[in-house]
């Protein structure tokens, strides 16, 4: 009799111990509800966006300046959790703010007597006027000097030259207030050779110090020659920005006594050069109902010589432009050794909107050259904002929707 009141006094205990051991796990459970951290899946969305009221203080937030932190620590209590969801992408990211000023080498080595007259020169609206007019016609009057080296080699029968550096280059890059500039230098008349320099990055004194000889051109034949520099500017994203060119005819320089150390300044790119460039015969259609443009390329006739065998080899590259932006971008096939060639190729463009106001179409003719890049032999643009045939050809095709127009 004893044992079974042992047993189920226990019993009675354990149950008892169980109960409470169980609301207190319950309890715990609770309390700890409101302190818990989300999942680790909300936190990898985010990227490493630290989301923890208490880590705010320590670590750095993504997407904000540190004055807007101030502002935000002020306007919000210290255990509050702020983040601008609307404002990231779908990834999870959150855009970066573009700065409006970038800073350059040449701004950080300035002295401070020179930023003193600078902030001097930008006390008052009329003198901003006047510095930035007049900059601009520097700008524009003043390319640069370009320093180079002649020289005759009797015993090899060749011909040097030396491009030493340039000077004073104006800025192409309006960013970082640089240039990327680099040399192509042809011998003309005959443009057999052509050679270029490598380019050096963000400088507006750039020293190449590079020679270039030329065998098999005899002494006799000097003073016929004419040296033609084109001075450039890398850009990886679109064309070359051309900074200016030096031509320099050869009549009357001796070369005899020895190398001869010049310099000239650089002018502007000559505009004749691009007059005479061929014809290019392009129809074009534009479909209102379905808001797309037909662009047909037909031929081309009478396109210069660009290369040493005199015929170059010509291809069309197509450009749609809407707001001075490029939204498309078509080309034709390669046509080889012919001052005339025939396309016949079809491109369809979807357009952005209904009206073609905002829209602008390009047309670039160039010779396609495995050995080099690829020479612009001429250009064509047309839109609303065009003057001559180029907008009387777009005006047509705006009047007239559904209509093939070919000029």
């Amino acid at each position: 009799d004893e044992i079974p009141a042992v047993i189920g006094i226990f019993s009675a205990f354990g149950l008892v111990f169980s109960v409470s051991l169980f609301a207190w796990i319950c309890c715990q459970r609770k309390s700890s509800k409101s302190s818990k951290t989300p999942p680790y899946k909300f936190v990898h969305v985010l990227k490493g966006v630290d989301i923890y009221p208490e880590n705010l203080n320590s670590k750095k937030k993504f997407g904000a300046d540190d004055k807007n932190e101030e502002k935000n620590k002020s306007a919000m209590p210290k255990n509050s959790l702020h983040l601008d969801l609307e404002k990231r992408d779908l990834n999870g990211n959150f855009p970066k703010a573009t700065p409006k000023f970038q800073s350059s080498p040449d701004l950080e080595n300035l002295s401070p007597k020179l930023f003193a007259e600078r902030k001097k020169d930008s006390v008052s609206p009329d003198s901003l006027k006047s510095t930035t007019s007049l900059s601009s016609e520097d700008k524009q009057d003043k390319l640069g000097t370009l320093f180079f080296s002649l020289e005759y080699n009797f015993e090899k029968k060749a011909f040097v030259v030396s491009i030493k550096e340039a000077r004073g280059l104006p800025a192409m890059d309006e960013q970082s207030m640089t240039s990327d500039p680099y040399i192509k230098m042809t011998i003309l008349p005959e443009k057999k050779h052509k050679v270029k320099t490598r380019v050096l990055r963000k400088t507006l004194d750039p020293a190449f110090d590079e020679t270039f000889t030329f065998y098999g051109i005899p002494y006799s034949q000097v003073q016929d020659l004419i040296l033609h520099f084109m001075i450039l500017s890398f850009d990886r994203f679109s064309r070359d920005d051309v900074i200016g060119e030096v031509l320099i005819p050869l009549t009357g320089i001796e070369l005899s006594e020895g190398r001869l150390l010049m310099d000239r300044e650089i002018i502007k790119r000559n505009v004749r050069k691009s007059s005479g460039r061929g014809e290019l015969l392009i129809s074009l259609c534009y479909q209102s109902t379905t808001n797309t443009l037909t662009v047909v390329v037909l031929k081309a006739r009478h396109l210069p010589k660009s290369d040493v065998s005199g015929l170059s080899d010509p291809y069309v590259k197509v450009n749609l432009y809407h707001a001075k932006k490029r939204i498309s971008k078509k080309k034709t096939h390669v046509k080889k050794c012919t001052p005339n060639a025939v396309f016949n190729e079809l491109f369809v463009f979807d357009i952005p909107c209904e009206s073609l106001d905002d829209i602008s179409i390009e047309f670039l003719v160039l010779d396609s050259d495995r050995g080099s890049r690829n020479e612009v032999i001429g250009q064509l643009t047309l839109g609303s904002s065009v003057e001559g045939t180029g907008g009387e050809h777009w005006k047509e095709i705006c009047e007239y929707p559904r209509r093939q127009i070919a000029k």
